[in-house]
């Protein structure tokens, strides 16, 4: 028992000092010049989606339920975030700020997942994955035509236009339906990028090592089984899914203050983006976080790489996605994997023994 914390831990300062050797290097880059700005530009989205495929993998290797809804909950943190900030600008320090902004983008997030995930997660497979891309879609829908409006007697709403939210002379509009909220601060950097991904890493490793997390794993397992035992399984399911939704909402803040002009399109918090979210995490081995990291990175840097075959990036994760399901859950696969497993097993008995010997 000992030396399987000592490998976990072993295993995790791995993953923590990989991000930071990351960090280092492309700190090394920048301030010597090497690194062009359309690369720079990337560094902010990078650690945006590492963070999306961490989380999604809590909910989806983890928890072992397969949600299409996380662009959904990037939504509404973003979205929280830019119009905390808005709101408050000039009247609190920026760094307060955005800090501030971070945490109400996580926790109205996290309440989202709540109340999405007392319904949803009685479904399982893929009525679970259709109702949470239905939750995503509606949550882009609702912001493209919400108007919020303020002025000196307070916040109006509509969901028809400007004009109707009968603002007072000198009443401002923050948020414009389709065409979002503009002039965010632009708060995020690479280096908070990174402390927030490392954040994101040590709550969901910390989380997978706890009672908790190995009772979120026994219902992923065996649900008949950890039910048997006395876990309850709603509570569990409910908290891996807030914890996910609230990390997904983290990312959206970082996302929204990367840019001038805040907006729900497709490609930014629609079907797309919930599918390139779950191919990072597919791609880099359900479960496997350090895995999710290396894959959001990978396939962030190899479009702008290799800018010939932009056009064709969601039919190569298509086809990514479908190939690494086929290779995960086909009998013959699991099969090898299983002799495999075996066999570094049978082999590592066999050293012991004979290190007794």
């Amino acid at each position: 028992m000992k030396k399987k914390m000592l490998n976990t831990t072993k295993n995790n300062l791995i993953t923590y000092g990989m991000v930071i050797i990351a960090y280092i290097i492309v700190q090394i880059f920048v301030l010597s010049g090497s690194l062009s700005n359309l690369m720079q530009g990337l560094l902010v989205p990078l650690c945006t989606y590492v963070i999306l495929a961490l989380s999604l993998n809590l909910t989806v290797g983890v928890l072992g339920e397969l949600s299409l809804g996380h662009a959904g909950f990037m939504c509404i943190g973003a979205f929280t975030g830019a119009f905390f900030s808005k709101c408050t600008f000039g009247t609190i320090p920026d760094g307060l700020r955005f800090f501030l902004a971070i945490l109400l983008g996580a926790l109205v997030a996290a309440i989202f997942g709540i109340l999405i995930g007392i319904p949803v997660l009685r479904l399982r497979g893929d009525y679970l994955a259709i109702v949470t891309l239905a939750f995503g879609e509606i949550i882009k829908n609702v912001m493209n035509v919400l108007y919020v409006g303020k002025d000196s007697a307070g916040f109006h709403f509509s969901l028809k236009d400007q004009m109707s939210l009968n603002l007072a002379d000198g009443g401002e509009v923050i948020i414009k339906g389709a065409q979002g909220i503009s002039g965010t601060p632009k708060n995020s950097t690479f280096t908070i990028g990174i402390i927030l991904v490392l954040i994101t890493l040590f709550i969901i490793l910390n989380l997978m090592n706890s009672r908790d997390g190995r009772a979120v794993m026994a219902i992923r397992d065996n649900r008949i089984a950890a039910e048997s035992i006395g876990i309850n399984i709603t509570k569990y399911k409910l908290m891996a899914f807030a914890v996910s939704a609230s990390l997904a909402g983290v990312a959206g803040v970082l996302y929204a203050h990367n840019l001038a002009t805040l907006t729900a399109l497709p490609k930014n918090f629609g079907y797309n983006m919930s599918i390139m979210i779950l191919v990072f995490v597919v791609l880099g081995g359900i479960g496997n976080m350090r895995g999710s990291i290396i894959a959001a990175v990978l396939l962030t840097l190899l479009p702008e790489v290799l800018r010939g075959l932009n056009d064709y990036r969601m039919l190569i994760y298509a086809v990514v996605l479908i190939v690494m399901m086929l290779f995960n859950w086909s009998p013959k696969a699991q099969e090898w994997k299983a002799r495999h497993s075996l066999k570094k097993l049978f082999g590592r008995k066999d050293t012991a023994a004979k290190g007794g010997n």
